[in-house]
């Protein structure tokens, strides 16, 4: 029996997207899914060294890794007039090479922030230690991601929203793509072609069953928020945009990867039609 290892990140939408295959709701035929959960930065460098069949990542890491990984079309998350928040202490401005604290140097943030605040000094952490990074004057500012972006400390305030960065970067008024879904492309392509089916299954059913596994997960500490919060963070990051990436989402995707290799970031320019899986292999095998 083929055993498949997925990696997500512990933020409740990747949670959620994928529970639906841990809880059993799912069919998937004649294989086993094994999975783990890491932060993005992790996940990042695991994509990077191939460790897993399918791993969450940032699709500012995408360009680097795309002869090796085929980008998925579900289990992604898009901001839409949101995104990650760029905070510091009320009690202290911002000089021109501050130091900042961001989630890892892979990041979608890491990568919007650098081109805004090119003076700025850098520090990565694990995104659960920024806030308090800020709070303790580790670092002079810090971009919260996940849950973090819904509750902080009231001793922080907002410097910046990243999706104004992007706004301000593209000049379009498209979805920040924050974080999507890889697969080992030495997987055989039927292979392939089904975990992609499993996972935008997964992430289908889990959106049309949203209060019920919802509840599950905070039923079993799996979401590191309330109920309120859960529902808040879900309508966020895990809605249609998550279970099939529309034209739009890819066009913002395309833009995220001429933005970097516009600015010196990557070194040759990634285009969809390099990256996805080519699930027309299936339509000539019948399946």
């Amino acid at each position: 029996m083929p055993r498949y290892f997925v990696a997500h990140s512990p933020d409740a939408d990747d949670i959620f997207m994928f529970y639906a295959i841990a809880f059993g709701w799912i069919n998937i035929g004649d294989i086993t899914i094994e999975h783990a959960a890491d932060d993005i930065q992790t996940l990042n460098e695991a994509a990077i060294a191939g460790k897993y069949d399918a791993t969450a990542i940032s699709f500012a890491l995408y360009p680097r890794v795309w002869r090796e990984q085929a980008l998925l079309r579900t289990a992604a998350s898009f901001g839409r007039g949101y995104g990650p928040k760029l905070i510091r202490r009320k009690d202290r401005a911002l000089k021109r090479n501050f130091k900042a604290a961001l989630s890892g140097e892979h990041t979608t943030n890491a990568l919007l922030f650098r081109l805004a605040y090119p003076q700025a000094r850098v520090v990565y952490k694990n995104f659960l230690e920024i806030e308090s990074a800020v709070i303790e004057g580790e670092a002079d500012a810090g971009a919260l991601i996940h849950e973090s972006i819904l509750n902080f400390s009231d001793e922080l305030i907002v410097e910046a929203e990243l999706w104004d960065i992007w706004r301000d970067l593209v000049k379009e008024d498209l979805p920040l793509p924050l974080g999507g879904m890889c697969l080992r492309r030495s997987l055989p392509l039927n292979r392939a072609i089904k975990m992609e089916k499993i996972l935008a299954e997964a992430v289908r059913v889990a959106i049309n069953h949203k209060a019920t596994l919802g509840q599950m997960l905070i039923e079993r500490n799996l979401a590191r928020v309330d109920q309120a919060n859960l529902d808040k963070y879900l309508s966020l990051y895990a809605n249609e945009d998550s279970a099939e990436i529309s034209d739009q989402c890819a066009r913002g995707i395309e833009a995220l990867f001429r933005l970097g290799y516009d600015r010196g970031v990557y070194k040759e320019l990634v285009g969809l039609e390099k990256a996805l899986i080519p699930i027309e292999y299936a339509k000539l095998r019948g399946e």
